[in-house]
């Protein structure tokens, strides 16, 4: 096969996290361009990375290289607008989380997909790792049980530093504070492994940090099968950790990490009368994979190469996305919120503050 031509737009810090996962794919795919308003950082970028060609806008990029992926590492407030026009152009887009700053921007590029033929994705790594596909894989089977509680806590730490970069810390450019940017990919694994959720009701404050986003929310989860989760999103926990726990019928099954995991961050502790099959289970699970840049990446290209929808697709992104609006949603009118209630007729529906914070 041919490889995948893909082209790079924005060449910050995690559009070096794009370029070495591409460069580890082989001959799967080839790097034939990128772009930045800055004419320094783009060169830079392009130099370490051997990319042959380099534009300032993505009008540029996308009538000169015609590439078959975008990926899009800009800051969350441009990505609606630069995935709009990948999809309109024909070219499928991966684009970095959050996928766009509300429900709203969401909904506009599943509908240009449906228009135009191409296909949207989301940076969604923690799906990938062995250990959840293992898991996934055990919970499908039945071999787990019925899911019955979960946790979900991000308890990350940023100093005031950190919010006062020109784009963080604030709705209009980054759609949200730890909620939206920074827990979202262990909630879009709580999701991936539970399924649809039917109710949340949550908190969400300014703890300690000078921003327009909150810097802590926390939150109860209820899902359609029955499980219920504690979701905690933090930025100022000075011990840093990603924790999820999944307790079945039959098993309790634990991650614990920080920005990615491999197989020795998992563990399972079987319920005695079922020990024998869950651990004989677990160990001829998949293995060796960790939840990287890659490993999408790598999904991504099969699924483009067998002209199939790339994960993670927009709608499966939505369920997440509309948990966040959720948690938001819920915070902000302190009372319970069910998916059914975030329509477009929702003012969370266009903006995750709604009608402002209480703040």
């Amino acid at each position: 096969m041919e490889p995948i031509h893909a082209a790079v737009v924005g060449t910050g810090n995690i559009a070096g996290l794009h370029a070495e996962a591409l460069r580890r794919l082989g001959d799967r795919v080839r790097l034939v361009g990128a772009v930045d308003t800055d004419p320094g950082r783009l060169s830079a970028f392009c130099d370490r990375y051997d990319v042959p060609a380099r534009h300032p806008d993505l009008a540029s990029l996308l009538a000169k290289e015609r590439p078959e992926l975008v990926h899009v590492c800009t800051p969350p407030g441009s990505h609606h607008e630069l995935a709009l026009d990948c999809l309109r152009a024909g070219v499928n887009v991966l684009v970095e989380k959050p996928p766009t700053l509300n429900l709203g921007e969401l909904d506009e590029l599943a509908e240009a997909e449906r228009r135009h033929g191409a296909a949207l994705a989301t940076v969604f790594q923690h799906r990938f790792g062995s250990g959840a596909l293992r898991l996934r894989a055990m919970l499908d089977a039945g071999v787990l049980g019925r899911p019955l509680l979960a946790v979900c806590h991000t308890t990350w730490f940023r100093p005031q530093s950190y919010f006062d970069v020109e784009w963080r810390g604030r709705w209009a450019t980054e759609g949200g504070g730890p909620t939206m940017g920074h827990g979202i990919h262990q909630m879009d694994l709580l999701c991936a492994v539970l399924g649809d959720w039917t109710e949340v009701s949550a908190l969400a404050r300014r703890q300690a940090r000078r921003s327009e986003t909150e810097d802590l929310s926390m939150a109860q989860v209820s899902f359609a099968n029955g499980a219920v989760a504690s979701v905690v999103n933090s930025l100022v926990s000075v011990r840093e950790e990603s924790y999820l726990r999944f307790d079945f019928e039959r098993a309790t099954v634990e991650l614990t990490h920080l920005y990615g995991y491999g197989d020795d961050d998992w563990r399972i502790t079987p319920a005695p009368e079922y020990a024998e099959q869950v651990l004989a289970a677990w160990r001829t699970g998949p293995t060796g994979v960790r939840s990287s840049h890659q490993a999408q990446f790598a999904e991504v290209l099969r699924s483009l190469g067998a002209g199939t929808p790339p994960p993670v697709t927009s709608a499966e992104a939505r369920r997440t996305m509309r948990l966040v609006a959720g948690v938001y949603a819920s915070a902000f009118t302190r009372r319970p919120v069910r998916p059914d209630e975030l329509g477009a007729d929702s003012p969370f529906y266009r903006r995750m503050q709604g009608g402002g914070p209480p703040w």
